[in-house]
């Protein structure tokens, strides 16, 4: 024990001396230190004081220590390269000062707001000054009219927008309806409208693309249906001599199966068709040339649908599956699963979701696609193959019993249901072949093969559909589309259904109709 105490006060009384030691050996590395910050604070003097001195006492010098005349044109290139890369720095500096200078005048987030806000309020007045195009600006408040647009647009982003309008339609100019002919060779099967009225595209069962003319009906463009594989072989030419003929052949664009789809984007940028051949063709609407082709779907392409104001795009299957493609990358996103038999059509509108009907399943689901859920809606015993969102709020279905049916997003079951809508044919009610609906109104239209398309108006609780107006139409009516403006009905109409060939109307035509409504 004695032993260890005697060690411990060894190791105490040597502390003193080694802390000594240790205070020692910092001095004197200070004092290094202080020496050689003069010896080179001294040798920075020395050459500050031969570099001032003149080009005499250079020579001089030079002579003195023996250099060469090579020895010092090398030491006054290096002085020069030092002077220059001097100057450079110093220019550096100014061009980073201005840089920031320049950052410091940049837009802040606060001013890049009002600059947007008022571009979008100017182009708002742009747009209302051409509606009124012809009156004075004394007799229009344009203020009143922007504040109710922007009241609009707050409403219709909300799903809470409903205008009274179908009081307004009391028939069809009947006289004036213009028929799009030579275009198709089987039967419409879809057609959409530009958001400027200025042109018409349609899709056939012939594999074709047509780009009309709104108001003249002249035929712009075709894009011809492909041969398939089978009609490729069967069609080869050979020479004389038994050899195929060879040469350079134009790349093929286009379908070579059934085109079932059809859809427009809100800014007329993008046309997308989809066949029963599975695949999804995406086209510049201008000049009609083919930007991308999308393959994943193992079944039929029946829908398409693009979401208002942006370039997402949805997708309906006999696959039973929904995919959600960007245009903007062009490419592919997700795959969306649900429903127990094929999808026969897809509808989609402001919100990032969309509302596919699922036939012989007797459902209507509506896919949130930020939450990675969907509503499930049952209601029909039938085969519901037609659906149309109203509003964000309410959507529209159609089966193959003819029956129509209003839906509120908020109750499983039908809020209202007009059973026989298009009456019964032979055996068995008319089936409803298509639905058109103008967004964030009251207004319906309806198509069947019972020979007449009807306008309905829905009441203001959404408790009940009121038929309002009958245009006699012959042939199955497989598309409606209204025009931006509400004035007219587009329609594709056909021979035979455009999933099948159960039935046929003889007289019917393949072709395209725009029809005029009578507005009070």
């Amino acid at each position: 024990m004695s032993f260890f105490i005697r060690k411990t006060r060894n190791q105490s009384k040597s502390t003193p001396n080694k802390r000594k030691g240790q205070n020692q050996t910092t001095n004197r590395k200070n004092e290094g230190k202080a020496g050689g910050r003069k010896a080179a604070l001294n040798k920075k003097s020395l050459n500050e004081e031969i570099s001032s001195g003149s080009s005499d006492e250079d020579d001089d010098q030079r002579q003195d220590i023996g250099l060469d005349d090579n020895t010092a044109a090398a030491a006054a290139r290096r002085k020069r390269k030092l002077k220059d890369l001097a100057a450079a720095g110093d220019d550096g500096q100014r061009k980073g000062s201005d840089g920031e200078d320049s950052d410091a005048d940049a837009e802040t987030p606060q001013e890049k707001r009002l600059r947007l806000a008022k571009k979008y309020l100017e182009s708002i007045e742009t747009e209302e000054r051409l509606k009124n195009d012809g009156l004075d600006d004394g007799d229009v408040d344009y203020q009143r009219q922007v504040g109710d647009r922007l009241r609009d647009d707050i409403l219709e982003e909300t799903g809470r927008l409903h205008r009274k309008v179908a009081d307004n339609y009391t028939a069809a100019d009947t006289d004036a309806i213009r028929c799009l002919r030579n275009g198709h060779q089987l039967a419409v099967t879809a057609v959409v409208v530009t958001s400027d009225e200025k042109y018409v595209f349609s899709v056939s069962k012939d594999c074709s693309i047509v780009k009309w003319e709104f108001e003249s009906g002249r035929r712009v463009r075709t894009i011809p249906g492909l041969k398939s594989k089978k009609a490729k072989s069967k069609s080869k030419t050979k020479a004389p001599n038994g050899t195929a003929k060879t040469g350079k052949q134009q790349p093929e664009v286009g379908h070579s199966a059934h085109i079932l789809a059809l859809a427009i984007s809100s800014d007329d940028k993008f046309l997308v068709t989809g066949c029963v051949n599975k695949i999804i063709n995406v086209w510049a609407p201008e000049s009609m040339t083919l930007l991308k082709t999308f393959r994943g779907h193992r079944g039929a392409v029946s829908g398409l649908a693009f979401r208002k104001g942006f370039h997402q795009l949805f997708s309906a299957s006999f696959d039973r599956s929904v995919k959600v493609w960007n245009l903007d990358e062009m490419s592919y996103v997700e795959t969306l699963f649900g429903h127990s038999d094929q999808i026969q059509a897809i509808d989609s509108y402001m919100r990032d979701r969309a509302i596919t009907v699922g036939a012989r399943d007797a459902s209507a689901r509506i896919w949130k696609i930020p939450e990675e859920s969907q509503l499930v809606f049952h209601g029909s015993q039938h085969s519901i193959d037609c659906v149309k969102l109203l509003d964000e709020q309410h959507f529209i279905t159609a089966d193959d019993n003819g029956s129509i049916s209003l839906w509120g997003v908020l109750k499983k079951k039908p809020l209202s249901t007009y059973a026989v809508a298009h009456g019964v044919g032979s055996s068995a009610p008319n089936w409803v072949t298509a639905l058109a609906v103008m967004r964030n109104t009251d207004l319906i239209a309806s198509g069947s093969s019972d020979g007449l398309i009807r306008l309905w108006k829905c009441s203001q609780d959404f408790r009940k559909l009121e038929p309002i107006v009958n245009i006699p139409v012959v042939g199955f009516v497989n598309s409606l589309e209204f025009s931006p403006n509400g004035k007219c009905l587009v329609v594709g109409v056909g021979k035979e259904h455009r999933l099948g060939r159960w039935f046929a109307i003889k007289e019917a035509k393949n072709n395209v109709l725009i029809i005029p409504l009578i507005i009070k």
